[in-house]
């Protein structure tokens, strides 16, 4: 349990610690082991020149042995040289230098795994070589004292490194992880106030400059809290809009319904009004019902995308309102043009377009409906009117929830849901809602369809 509580800090502690104190041990092994075989190499050398020297002096008596002694520049106090003459004519059979009796009253210990070292207690390590020729043996033990204390030095500079880095490192590390660690810190500790916050969408977490990473998740954080208060506000908005809209109609009906009640038996003659009222307003409600319905629908529906003929479709749709408007319906419609799209979703919407442009438009005019496509080889449906059109203020607007623009608020019948719905179907299909003004008058509302080679 302990160890999953632990912090990001402590864990790249305590990785780096074990990384680093590897790595040193590791190259101070190598560095031991490299200088000791470079080092035993060079001894190696060193006996193959003596006794290839001994070799060709050819000690075959006193004279040749006083000889050699008296020419040659061994150090007899770190090289012994033992001569043993085995031929027959020989009068002294062994020749031995300054000390090299004494070193030999005890037997040298082999070395396992190195060629020709030995261990002589009270003396240290010797290098033994042996070599022969016509009959008289060299026997050569060089002292390792001067390599040991090399390689000695090496270890203890490296054991002086390892101890400096286990000081080091720790404190560079710790510095180093303050460094990555304490703005994700910063960001955890402002993350809890945001949650228990009453408005989180409306805070902000603080964005480091560095690092990049960090910086990146607190600025994606940050859009992600804004699309938060932005849905909060929306979802503000639309309960306000929902409950204005419910209560009109509510209040009417409860007004025509106490008129009845108080003055229907005295006058009978208002009750078919106001049950004509009553009837229409609860039409309206229905309709406001069940195009919140849809909305919500449409918020959570996973649509099914085919290949579509968009132009036998668009075809059948139009057939299924005509005569349904008063306008007269003109529509513009080439055959086979595809696309990648849902049957059913692009009928509502279509349905919506063309309900909404005769809506807004004389009963005497005519909305044309246009199927082109663009120059990307995307299919376009365009539904035109001839109505009052839309002003330049309310276009950003129109394809929001339960917006309606105050000149048509209270004049013209609706819930403001329509072209919202039409949205969230398009934006199902991946594709999308334009409008623009119709000359010399109206307007033209455009659905961009994904052509028919588009996966979804």
């Amino acid at each position: 349990m302990r160890k999953n509580k632990q912090s990001s800090a402590a864990i790249m502690l305590r990785s780096m610690m074990k990384l680093i104190i590897s790595v040193t041990l590791i190259l101070g092994v190598l560095i031991v082991l490299a200088v000791g075989h470079q080092l035993l190499e060079a001894v190696s050398t060193t006996t193959a020149h003596i006794t290839a020297s001994l070799k060709q002096t050819d000690i075959d008596g006193n004279d040749d042995w006083e000889d050699w002694r008296r020419n040659n520049t061994l150090d007899t106090s770190a090289s012994y040289v033992m001569v043993h003459n085995e031929r027959a004519d020989a009068k002294i059979k062994r020749y031995l230098s300054p000390n090299t009796a004494t070193i030999l009253k005890i037997k040298p210990i082999k070395i396992p795994l190195l060629t020709h070292v030995y261990y002589r207690p009270k003396v240290g390590f010797l290098y033994h070589r042996l070599v022969h020729a016509r009959g008289i043996y060299y026997t050569l033990w060089q002292t390792m004292d001067p390599q040991l204390a090399v390689l000695v030095r090496v270890i203890e500079v490296t054991a002086f490194l390892l101890v400096l880095t286990l000081i080091i490192t720790p404190l560079y590390t710790q510095r180093l992880v303050k460094r990555l660690t304490d703005p994700l810190s910063a960001l955890s500790a402002t993350t809890q106030v945001i949650a228990s916050a009453k408005e989180p969408g409306a805070m902000a977490l603080p964005v480091p400059a560095q690092p990049s990473e960090v910086t990146e998740l607190a600025t994606n954080f940050n859009e992600l809290l804004g699309m938060l208060d932005e849905r909060q506000e929306q979802q503000k908005l639309f309960v306000m809009n929902a409950a204005h809209e419910l209560r009109t109609p509510i209040a009417t009906i409860r007004s025509h319904a106490q008129l009845i009640e108080r003055h229907g038996v005295d006058h009978p003659e208002i009750i078919a009004k106001s049950v004509r009222y009553i009837t229409e307003e609860s039409r309206q409600m229905q309709q406001l019902i069940e195009e919140l319905l849809q909305l919500s629908r449409a918020d959570r529906l996973a649509l099914d995308l085919e290949d579509l003929d968009l132009s036998a479709a668009l075809t059948t749709i139009i057939q299924k309102v005509a005569g349904t408007f008063q306008q007269q319906v003109i529509t513009q419609i080439p055959e086979a043009i595809h696309t990648q799209g849902n049957q059913s979703a692009l009928e509502q919407i279509v349905l919506n377009l063309v309900t909404n442009a005769a809506k807004y438009s004389p009963t005497d005019s005519q909305i044309t409906i246009a199927l082109t496509v663009s120059d990307q080889g995307a299919p376009v449906i365009s539904v035109s009117d001839q109505g009052r059109g839309v002003e330049a203020a309310d276009k950003a607007h129109i394809f929001e929830r339960f917006y309606r623009s105050d000149d048509v608020r209270g004049t013209v019948a609706g819930t403001g849901l329509g072209l919202a719905i039409a949205t969230q179907l398009a934006a199902l299909t991946n594709s999308r809602l334009t409008v623009a003004d119709n000359h010399p008058q109206g307007s033209i509302f455009s659905l961009h369809l994904p052509p028919a080679q588009t996966q979804a």
